[in-house]
């Protein structure tokens, strides 16, 4: 075991552990940090997931950094080009020598009298303690570990392959086999045309439909402006003009559902073949996003229907036979391979132990504050994007406020700060406003908010980024002057 002091523990080297040490570095450049990686390469979710066809399901001028212009043709990007980007970045800052690979933090224990966390993480050789005086989990909100799967009755009568998404395997082929798909969210909708040329058939099976929608892959009118502009310039416009559209669509689909839906259903539609049931398959009982809309980059699910070796099924599982899926109407759905496309498994801090002067902390008693800390937590903060736009943008606010409110310590003499332990005193919401079923199964189990500011999570780029501009770091945040004592070995 072995200690050492930092100013600042990021936890996880993914899109927002990169972002948050290039924010650090750039508004208090004084501060030590360190970045503890559970896994062996830089890139989180994007060296995590290898299923066929991985992308983003967001722009690529808004999912990377603003800081980093985005130069690749495709605005909705390969998994493996996102993960190139993300250590191209980490290069480029330096921060590749402050990560440590292979530490998975298991514990955080805060002392007051010490002002300072003491970080237990499973290093390659064993335990390894840090402390640090901030703590900031960029590790996002679900499990590396584990995936959802629910109970398919008569699974063991199967005699077919069965593999989920997050864990897909390197040598299996589908090649001529049949497939079936079991979801319709973003894995879904990506996997079906991915394997479309491959399989003799492929099926998406679902529950019930989801929105979705095309974009173009490539963004001609970004392609225009870098040809016009610098690329940072170019890079900036085409950033803002993409998340206002994306923030200004999401406002529409709020206050307009019925003509949002109509827009949605219309344009899938045109999109389809002739005889295509949209209205059983691609008309959710939800209004447009009350859960995350689906994206396809130049229509290739909606190709992939056209041309006939995919389809969609509508419904529910009655069991599991030895060739394939019967469903509760009678349908029977041949299948030599079954992808669980089943949904995440969400979880706080990374599944990290949280401690706060000998106390552990249930974390749906927590109230967030400024959609980052946490109520009576000092010095932490948690790294959560947006649900209905780009994570990045939200993201890169979060790592902003985190190096000011480091910064403003140093500059302060101040040795910690904790939003009020109370919190809001009032009426409480769910920390995520989606009724996606990856989300209400664990409702009970996340943080909290409560229905007026600092106490929520606002689904707003815009209104986040001019309150990000004159945030006030003493509203509602106690803090602690105290002479700090000199770090002490663990």
């Amino acid at each position: 075991m072995s200690a050492d002091h930092v100013d600042v523990l990021i936890v996880g080297a993914g899109l927002s552990g990169i972002g948050a040490a290039h924010r650090l570095r750039e508004i208090s450049p004084s501060s030590s940090f360190t970045i503890l990686e559970a896994r062996d390469r830089i890139g989180g979710t994007w060296d995590l997931f290898r299923y066929p066809g991985i992308r983003s399901d967001s722009d690529m001028y808004t999912l990377s950094y603003p800081f980093r212009p985005w130069t690749h043709r495709k605005s909705i990007a390969d998994g493996s080009d996102i993960r190139q980007y993300i250590e191209d970045t980490a290069l480029a800052d330096g921060v590749v020598p402050h990560i440590r690979f292979g530490h998975r933090v298991v514990r955080t224990s805060w002392s007051s009298d010490d002002a300072r966390w003491t970080v237990t993480a499973d290093g390659p050789d064993g335990p390894v303690t840090v402390t640090a005086s901030f703590v900031y989990f960029c590790s996002g909100y679900y499990s590396y570990d584990t995936a959802y799967t629910p109970e398919f009755p008569g699974l063991d009568a199967y005699a077919g392959t069965v593999v989920h998404p997050q864990f897909w395997p390197d040598d299996l082929d589908v090649s001529g086999k049949r497939v079936v798909v079991i979801g319709s969210g973003a894995t879904a909708v990506t996997l079906i045309p991915s394997l479309a040329d491959q399989v003799e058939h492929i099926t998406m099976l679902q529950r019930s439909p989801t929105f979705i929608t095309s974009l173009p892959q490539e963004d001609a009118l970004a392609g225009l402006t870098r040809r016009l502009l610098p690329d940072g310039i170019a890079h900036r416009i085409t950033r803002f003009r993409n998340a206002s559209v994306a923030v200004g669509f999401y406002e529409f689909c709020q206050r307009f559902p019925r003509l949002a839906r109509k827009i949605l259903l219309a344009r899938a539609r045109r999109a389809l073949p002739e005889g295509f049931d949209v209205d059983t398959h691609l008309n959710p009982s939800y209004d447009p996003w009350d859960q995350r809309l689906c994206i396809v980059p130049n229509g290739d699910l909606f190709r992939a229907l056209r041309h006939g070796r995919a389809d969609i099924a509508t419904g529910h599982i009655a069991r599991f036979t030895e060739d394939g899926i019967e469903l509760t109407d009678g349908t029977h759905l041949p299948a030599d391979v079954v992808v669980t496309a089943t949904g995440l498994q969400l979880v706080t801090f990374g599944t990290a132990e949280i401690e706060v002067d000998g106390q552990v902390l249930d974390p749906h008693e927590l109230y967030v504050y400024k959609g980052l800390m946490f109520s009576g937590v000092p010095n932490l903060a948690w790294c959560v994007g947006y649900t209905n736009a780009s994570w990045t943008l939200r993201a890169d606010l979060t790592s902003q406020y985190v190096a000011s409110f480091v910064e403003h310590l140093r500059s302060t003499g101040r040795r910690f700060g904790s939003p009020h332990p109370d919190g809001p005193g009032g009426d409480e919401r769910p920390l995520l406003d989606l009724t996606s079923g990856y989300v209400q199964r664990v409702a009970s189990l996340l943080p909290k908010q409560g229905t007026s500011r600092p106490w929520t999570i606002r689904q707003n780029w815009w209104l986040d980024s001019i309150d990000h501009r004159r945030t006030d770091l003493d509203e509602a945040m106690v803090w602690d002057t105290a002479p700090a004592k000199a770090p002490t070995a663990v």
